[in-house]
């Protein structure tokens, strides 16, 4: 079998990244020269808008489908090969549903896209079988603790995703000119799955996206004036089309970075958006505060967001476009959690003992 050498990675990097078990080694360990064949696919991700986060997940699982086989190239591995490394994981590593999911998305986009020789159906693999979790949800009590114990900085970008139901990334990707202050709606671009969408805004939070807007000014006033500013990092080439719509304050991000930073494609200077890792780490401190006795992150608040529209009365088709769910079946999860409380099914004991 053709051998050939592997992307270089740092796997507890990896592993932080993407969710992956520190015990998960495979043949042929993990010190090897960096790949023309997965720069070639970066490459091919890249240009056709994959997110970075999307590019370093597929790239780790289609490395490590290669080490199992002992660096085998994947021209020469088939549909049997790929099932025995689905099952090598649910099996042997014991991995989450969700990171055999995402091991095989990895695969079939080599395969189908990337190589362009479809392997046809290859399910016959032990998958991962884990019942599948019902969303934490924060009651408005809840809500209003959590809030009175964030600090002052997260208050608007937890306000949004509470407020919006944005997803965490949504939020952070978030422009100036993506808050449109007149119809008090955000517009959310390359959402999951590539999907744009509306979704409301609170008239509550205007005046502090306003100020938000104000920072985003000073920031982009002090940028222009160093030499090594290259403009704020922009999708799909429109940096070539807009030639100045980088150094724009409509195209900033309405959460930018304290701190310019050398992009590491490109090599230029740029000011990034915040790191979204601090977001939930102020959400985890406000909940120990407000001594909330549940498991609460940024899609706790999207979750919160969807139950709390359906409890004031929202139709359910409503709360599907506001979430950006491509199946109302996805959405319908929150009447469930709903109607299975006892607002909505009544137990037997409250019958032996009934109020006065």
């Amino acid at each position: 079998m053709a051998i050939f050498p592997i992307l270089t990675g740092t796997v507890s990097l990896l592993i932080f990244y993407f969710g992956l078990e520190s015990n998960l080694t495979f043949h042929g360990g993990n010190d090897m020269p960096k790949s023309p064949f997965l720069i070639s696919i970066e490459e091919y991700m890249l240009v056709r808008n994959y997110s970075k986060r999307t590019v370093r997940s597929y790239l780790f699982w289609i490395r490590a489908f290669i080490l199992f086989h002992s660096k085998a190239h994947p021209h020469e591995l088939g549909r049997q090969d790929v099932e025995a490394f689905l099952t090598h994981l649910a099996v042997n590593r014991s991995v989450s549903m969700a990171t055999q999911r995402i091991a095989l998305n990895s695969i079939a986009f080599l395969y189908n896209k990337f190589l362009d020789q479809p392997l046809g159906d290859f399910s016959d693999f032990t998958r991962v079988k884990k019942q599948a979790k019902l969303p934490t949800v924060l009651t408005v009590g809840e809500v209003k603790r959590l809030f009175s114990n964030l600090d002052k900085s997260h208050r608007l970008p937890v306000g949004l995703l509470y407020g919006s139901g944005l997803r965490l990334m949504e939020l952070v990707r978030l422009r100036v000119k993506d808050i449109n202050f007149e119809f008090k709606q955000i517009q959310v671009w390359n959402g999951k799955g590539f999907k744009h969408r509306l979704v409301t805004l609170a008239p509550e939070l205007i005046s502090s996206i306003e100020h938000q807007v104000a920072i985003v000014t000073d920031y982009l006033e002090d940028d222009l004036g160093n030499e090594q500013f290259a403009g704020v990092w922009m999708p799909n080439a429109l940096h070539r089309k807009y030639k100045h719509a980088n150094k724009s304050l409509a195209w900033q991000y309405l959460f930018p970075s304290f701190k310019l930073s050398v992009d590491p494609h490109s090599g230029l200077v740029r000011r990034h958006h915040i790191d979204e890792s601090g977001v939930n780490k102020a959400i985890r401190r406000a909940t120990l505060k407000a001594n909330i006795k549940k498991q609460v992150s940024s899609h706790t608040l999207r979750h919160s967001f969807a139950t709390h529209l359906l409890q004031n009365g929202a139709d359910i088709r409503t709360v599907q476009q506001q979430l950006g769910h491509s199946d109302v079946k996805t959405t319908e999860i929150y009447t469930h959690v709903l109607k299975q409380g006892a607002s909505g099914v009544q137990s037997p004991l409250s019958r032996l003992f009934p109020k006065s």
